[in-house]
């Protein structure tokens, strides 16, 4: 290249001077106006484009759904609602009284335990086909589903005995005995029915039940002369041919264990298993 020729080409001083020439690091001629925004660099809340707003029924429908699923999903894992259906369980529960049943109470292994009082499925005979039947309404019916209405098919009713406990009644003050430990029920059995009396087409005063089969569970209502349990369904003592386990609950068929009444407000409570039954010795 000659000197004229270098000559020709302008200096970069120039270039920058020359006000006719467009540095590459210009902006286009299109928007002389714009800044560039390097990457990451977040608009101004002003000019950031606004999100779409759901109508209002989409949003309504969309809040229904979720709390559909929650519903479901707590219906099935942790909590269900359930009415008690007779006197038996009396003068605790009472008829029509509306409870709040833990499913999670025995996961991971756990069992029923003396003194719980436990919602199970009709374990066959139990119950009347009425109290089988359950809720009738369409509404009622989807309720049910969710855990948000009663089911029927259930029972209501307290851990007498555990597997390998010996369950005897009465003894001379007609208290209820397990391994050899007389009960004082005065906290939650109907005020004279610690047990029911010899001539009650329901509940036995001449209980011997034992041991209690591994997987199984002897229960009884509150209200002993008003309950149609285990007492009412075991084997009759001159029976030859009755499996060991009838009256007995298989422990399978426990839903979970009652934790709260809380319909109606005046009734409201927390239902606990009672001091007494921490004073039975374990079966031998």
């Amino acid at each position: 290249m000659t000197s004229g020729d270098r000559d020709d080409v302008p200096a970069e001083d120039d270039i920058l001077d020359d006000p006719g020439t467009e540095s590459r690091s210009s902006l286009s001629s299109e928007d002389p106006g714009s800044v560039r925004r390097g990457k990451g660099h977040r608009l101004p809340k002003a000019e950031r484009p606004k999100r779409k707003q759901l109508p209002v029924w989409q949003e309504t429908i969309l809040l229904l759904g979720v709390a559909l699923v929650l519903a479901v999903v707590i219906k099935a894992l942790f909590v269900q609602a359930f009415y008690i259906p007779s006197q038996s369980m009396e003068p605790g529960l009472v008829k029509n009284d509306r409870i709040l049943v833990q499913k999670v109470s025995y996961w991971g292994g756990g069992t029923p335990q003396r003194g719980d009082v436990i919602v199970f499925k009709d374990p066959g005979g139990w119950l009347s086909a009425q109290d089988n039947k359950g809720p009738t309404s369409l509404f009622a019916r989807g309720l049910a589903k969710v855990g948000l209405y009663p089911t029927g098919g259930h029972l209501v009713k307290r851990v007498i005995g555990i597997a390998g406990d010996q369950v005897t009644c009465c003894d001379a003050q007609g208290r209820l005995s397990v391994n050899g430990y007389a009960l004082d029920e005065s906290d939650y059995v109907a005020e004279g029915a610690e047990c029911a009396a010899p001539e009650s087409s329901q509940g036995n005063c001449e209980l011997d039940v034992g041991p209690i089969p591994e997987g199984y569970v002897l229960v009884m209502g509150d209200n002993r002369a008003n309950s149609s349990d285990s007492t009412f369904h075991l084997c009759p003592k001159d029976a030859t041919d009755c499996p060991a386990t009838r009256g007995l609950i298989p422990v399978d068929y426990v839903v979970g264990k009652v934790f709260a009444l809380v319909w109606p407000r005046d009734h409201f409570d927390r239902i606990t298993r009672p001091d007494v039954f921490e004073d039975i010795p374990d079966s031998p």
